[in-house]
């Protein structure tokens, strides 16, 4: 099977177009894509515990924290205690962050735009239901690699 015949290179190829093109506009306002994608999932009223973005986001909290760290040092976001859960910690974003938030939902809604002008609603729909279908593999797999001795029939015999 060639690369171009396989679903992950155009998934992979695709990801990486939109995110070229993505960080090329975040660079334009001195941050990156990934910022951008955290300050989405941050509620600009009332914040958001930091407990809840890796999850949002697909991300392990560790790769989060840095990130967290790096942006409070840019002056996007600051924390506060949760006013009902004070183990925990809210992140809110500063008016910096809210601009640069209101950018990244900008940038994504105008990509959107131009895929549906060329895009039928039609397709759109196949293209969502092949993914949940490929998310629906991808499921099994783990599933499969998490829990190898599932199988009903034996791996080995004597």
């Amino acid at each position: 099977m060639k690369r171009e015949e396989t679903v992950d290179y155009h998934i992979k190829s695709a990801w990486h177009a939109i995110s070229r093109m993505y960080n090329q506009k975040a660079a334009q306002e001195d941050f990156t894509t990934a910022i951008g994608f955290v300050l989405i999932n941050i509620n600009s009223k009332e914040g958001t515990p930091a407990t809840k973005i890796a999850p949002l986001m697909g991300l392990e909290a560790r790769s989060l924290t840095r990130m967290l760290k790096s942006m409070e040092e840019k002056g996007l976001i600051y924390k506060k205690p949760d006013p009902i859960d004070k183990r925990s910690v809210r992140i809110f974003l500063t008016p910096e962050g809210k601009r640069k938030k209101e950018i990244s939902v900008q940038t994504i809604m105008e990509f959107n735009e131009q895929v549906r002008e060329v895009v039928s609603s039609e397709e759109l729909e196949t293209f969502f239901t092949v993914f949940q279908k490929i998310n629906h593999v991808i499921d099994n797999l783990q599933t499969e690699t998490i829990n190898p001795n599932e199988y009903n029939s034996q791996l080995y015999e004597i």
